[in-house]
């Protein structure tokens, strides 16, 4: 599949062989689509002035995420790998280019398809308001809405980090990021971004690419704040629990569709190769990659605050789809119920299917479900090697054997959940 990314000043919005995506404006037809028409102006509306090189890294961001809603996986000769052949208007074309392979091996391993990339000019970075300012924070925290991110930016918070929070605007998690990032220590100045990607013809759902822009929209405030202007790299928090950083394949026949690498650390070693390389001082951190989610609960500074709100985030990759409801059974609502009883406090979230121990195929029929009675099963035989399989074979992967430690952790805090259900 082609795409030509580029804002409307680059008048090529007619050349068939492409789908043209309007980037930071509107589509204009019903045969292009569009990607960050919002963005431009809520930056400038907060009058931040961030880099060249943060706003083409939003571009190639905000292509891919258009890429990624319009190409089919249903439609690809295996039914699940794609091609894209991507021209995207940058800044700074030359630097991109030389760049290319980096950016590719990273989207390839994130969202397992093959991509090329070629960069343009056009792409011009929006000039500085004129009254801008420079936030005197010293760090960016990604706060999703989710149960990690909270704990996480809690923690940050307590400890000190005088703290940005970035969000993407979500359906039905918007309000509580903003509750959250008001509550978190003295209140946290916040942003919500949203990538708007629209393609013609409905969007793929599988979503592989969505953690690229989160961050790009990290980067891109990060190198607005004054700190930033003095030198050495300012860190980017990414405050996800190892065993769903990680997502190892619970069973053989989830190794491809159903194992996301959103926030795999192979994935965020190449992303943090890609800003070291284009010379962009934000260096991406990740606390809690050797913790899982029930150790980041128990172990949180604020104790008191997370048991206000730890109830209100979101965890169920199929939230949306029941109304806003955490369904109760995927794998990440299955970690985060497990991770409240590690934690040894009620969870007073609302689930769709509360009694997992319930035989039919919704409840412990359900495939994810089963997926993880099926590991505990595996790794009760004495077969954790065998199970692990490749999950850790990735080079550059720091602290291996503390990864691995982590995974027995959080597949033992599974096990605890399976058997206060009586799942069979």
């Amino acid at each position: 599949m082609k795409l030509l990314c580029a804002p409307a000043e680059v008048r090529r919005l007619n050349e068939k062989e492409f789908l043209r995506v309007v980037l930071y404006g509107q589509a204009g037809a019903d045969d292009r689509g569009s990607a960050g028409a919002a963005v431009r102006a809520d930056i400038r509306r907060a009058r931040l002035a961030p880099t060249r090189k943060a706003w083409d890294l939003l571009s190639i961001a905000l292509s891919v995420m258009a890429a990624d809603a319009a190409g089919r996986r249903n439609l690809s000769p295996d039914g699940w790998t794609r091609e894209f052949d991507l021209e995207i208007a940058v800044a700074e074309p030359t630097l991109w280019n030389e760049l290319a392979d980096l950016v590719t091996d990273a989207l390839a391993f994130l969202t397992t398809d093959r991509w090329r990339l070629r960069f343009i000019a056009g792409g011009a970075a929006p000039s500085p308001p004129a009254e801008h300012i420079r936030p005197p924070e010293n760090a960016v925290v990604l706060l999703s809405g989710g149960l990690d991110s909270l704990s996480g930016a809690i923690d940050l918070a307590a400890s000190g980090e005088r703290l940005v929070a970035i969000s993407k605007t979500v359906r039905g998690d918007a309000e509580k990021q903003v509750e959250f990032a008001s509550r978190i220590g003295t209140g946290l100045r916040h942003f919500q971004l949203n990538d708007n990607a629209t393609v013609p013809g409905g969007d793929d759902t599988t979503q592989r690419a969505r953690s690229i822009i989160f961050l790009a929209f990290g980067v891109l405030v990060a190198t607005a704040l004054r700190p930033y202007n003095s030198g050495g790299a300012l860190p980017l928090y990414v405050c996800e629990n190892g065993f769903i950083a990680v997502n190892p394949p619970l069973t053989g026949s989830r190794v491809g569709s159903l194992s996301t690498r959103t926030a795999h650390p192979y994935f965020l070693t190449l992303m943090q190769d890609i800003l070291d390389a284009a010379s962009i001082g934000v260096k991406i951190r990740t606390p809690y990659a050797t913790k899982t989610k029930g150790e980041m609960l128990r172990e949180c500074a604020d104790q008191l605050l997370l048991r206000k709100l730890a109830g209100r985030s979101t965890s169920c990759g199929r939230f949306q789809r029941f109304n806003y409801r955490h369904c109760g059974r995927c794998v990440p609502c299955q970690v985060r119920r497990a991770a409240f009883l590690a934690w040894g406090e009620d969870d007073p979230t609302e689930y769709v299917y509360e009694d997992l121990g319930r035989d039919d195929p919704d409840y412990a029929g359900f495939d994810d479900v089963r997926s993880v009675g099926m590991a505990l099963a595996a790794v009760k035989d004495g077969d954790f090697e065998q199970w692990l399989g490749s999950a850790l074979s990735w080079p550059r992967l720091d602290q291996r054997e503390a990864l691995k430690d982590m995974l027995s952790r959080g597949l033992a805090e599974l096990g605890t959940l399976h058997a206060h259900y009586g799942v069979k």
